[in-house]
Formats: structure tokens, C-alpha cells, sequence
């Protein structure tokens, strides 16, 4: 399997798959909101909604990869407190900035500003992790996919929306970007899917609590809004499970490149199915062209390192 992992086709396929999957929860967080008849500033309910999602995640997850394996994906004593750090960036912090940024902003700001996780996760990376080398290319194509972040978080302010959501969103890509560098580093010596489904799981639990204490409430359960939940569950197990399993085998540069596609799809689907407002046609083009051109660079910068080794 780490062979096929390896592949730059099989790579870039199974990333591909991620992303259309995480593009697509953009539209869905925003549709759930109108479904389950949440307020964008009920955020106890908007923790709740996020917490059952991510719970069930995890239960999934642990399912569907006990199936697989034929054996419980039970976690061993070491893993208890890799677990616990994980919850805390990937699920917690990460998602409780991102549903409350998604509440001020549109699906397709939200996308392309969650783009910069992939900057964050390379400098992180080179400075904290010193796992990588930060190289003039990387540089380079993070001041180019920046340029697109600044393009859409200007126009939020021109349109007299602020700042709040794009904030809220940048700093759970901050979030993510630790996550990913984590999971890297815990993968060594854990089962990733492992540790996807328990982190998952505790992060959840505690978005979930936390939220009914401070008076959360899902106000109008129905067939729709059961969907989108379950939807959003499967995502999440999907999506982060693979996900993981590319970072354990590959370096943290060359997958975190692989989500300029999560830009793409989450403005698109957004777009088509959430009725997203606010940006034109050509500044949403410009931004993700900006985007997806700096993350392109640092692929390259990602490949020399890789033929200089």
C-alpha cells in the first residue's frame, strides 16, 4: 500500500476525491443552518449542530474501518494523548472557527480563504516540525495564494460584511494546519484511521456538550436537515480518513498542495447549491486562479526538494 500511495496519479486521485468531498461541505454547513432553523448568531446551536456531525463521524469511521481490517480499531495506551491533541486542533478549534465563519460569510469566501490552511501547514511544518525545508518557491507561491485570500477579504469589506467570518476561517485553517503536521508525526507509530475515528468521536462529544449547556438547540429537526447531518458525518469519515492515510506515507508539502482543489469545488458547489453572494464571477475566477497558481508553485518547489534527496 505505500508504494501505491506514493504514486503521483493514486495520490492525486484519492486527494481529489477529499476535496470534492470537503468542497462540498461548504454548501451543506450553509443549507443545515436554513434546514435546522439555526440564527447565525445562535452559536451554542451552531457548536450542537457541528458536534453531532463530528461524533458521527467518528462512529463511522471506527465502523467502517473495524469492517475493513477485521478487528476492532481500538485505540492502545499511547494513543490516548495523541488523541486528545488531535481532537483539540482538528476537531474543536478547527471546526467550531469554521462553522461560526461560515454563519458571517458565504460558501464561496469561506472556500477560498480555508485555502490558506495549505501555507500554514508548510510554514508550520519548516519552522515548528523542522520536518521540511522552506525554499524560494514555497515563499513565492504562498505570497501569490495569499494575493487571493486579500482579494476576497477586501471585498467583504468593501460590501460592508467586515472581516468576522474571513477570520474566523483563516484561523481554522491555522487549526488545520497544526492538525496535519500532528497527524504526520503521530502516524509514525499509530494507525491514522485510528486516530481519526477517536479524535473524532471525543471532539465531537465535547462540541456537542458544550453546546445543549449553553442552551443549544436544534430548532426544527426534519428529513432535510437529518440528511445534511449524515451527509456531513460521512465527510468527515471519508474525507479525513484517506486524507490521513496520504500525510502517513508522503510528506506534508505534497498532500497539503493537493488542496487547491478545495477552493475550486467548494466555490462551484457553492455557487450551484447555496445561492452563495457577494462575490462576482470574475473576483471569485481571479481568487482562485491566485490560489491555486501559488499552491501549483510550491508543488514544484515540493518535487525538487523530493529529486534532491
Amino acid at each position: 500500500m505505500e508504494n501505491k500511495l506514493k504514486k503521483p496519479a493514486v495520490m492525486w486521485f484519492t486527494a481529489a476525491v477529499c476535496c470534492l468531498l470537503w468542497g462540498s461541505a461548504f454548501p451543506a454547513i450553509i443549507l443545515g443552518y436554513g434546514f435546522l432553523k439555526i440564527e447565525n448568531t445562535d452559536t451554542p446551536s451552531i457548536i450542537l449542530f457541528a458536534g453531532i456531525r463530528f461524533f458521527l463521524a467518528g462512529l463511522i469511521t471506527i465502523i467502517i474501518f473495524s469492517l475493513i481490517k477485521k478487528k476492532p480499531l481500538v485505540p492502545t495506551k499511547s494513543a490516548f494523548g495523541k488523541i486528545a491533541v488531535l481532537s483539540l486542533f482538528q476537531t474543536v478549534l478547527q471546526y467550531i472557527f469554521f462553522y461560526l465563519g461560515l454563519a458571517y460569510t458565504s460558501g464561496e469566501r469561506g472556500s477560498i480563504i480555508n485555502g490558506a490552511s495549505v501555507f500554514f501547514a508548510i510554514f508550520i511544518s519548516a519552522f515548528i516540525f523542522k520536518s521540511e525545508k522552506l525554499k524560494a518557491n514555497k515563499i513565492i507561491g504562498s505570497i501569490i495564494g495569499f494575493a487571493g485570500v486579500i482579494l476576497v477579504s477586501l471585498d467583504a469589506f468593501r460590501s460592508g460584511g467586515g472581516f468576522k467570518g474571513e477570520m474566523l476561517i483563516l484561523l481554522s485553517s491555522i487549526s488545520y494546519a497544526f492538525s496535519s503536521n500532528f497527524i504526520k508525526e503521530y502516524s509514525k507509530t499509530e494507525e491514522p484511521t485510528m486516530l481519526s475515528g477517536w479524535q473524532f468521536m471525543l471532539g465531537g462529544a465535547v462540541m456537542a456538550v458544550s453546546g445543549l449547556i449553553f442552551g443549544g438547540r436544534l430548532n426544527e429537526v426534519n428529513t432535510k436537515g437529518i440528511f445534511i447531518i449524515l451527509y456531513l458525518a460521512l465527510v468527515s469519515a471519508v474525507a479525513y480518513s484517506l486524507w490521513s492515510i496520504l500525510l502517513k506515507y508522503n510528506e506534508v508539502s505534497r498532500v497539503a498542495v493537493c488542496s487547491f482543489m478545495i477552493p475550486v469545488f467548494g466555490c462551484i458547489l457553492s455557487m450551484l447549491f447555496a445561492r452563495g453572494e457577494g462575490l462576482g464571477l470574475v473576483a471569485v475566477i481571479t481568487a482562485l486562479v491566485l490560489v491555486a497558481a501559488g499552491i501549483i508553485t510550491v508543488n514544484y518547489s515540493s518535487k525538487n526538494e523530493k529529486s534532491n534527496i
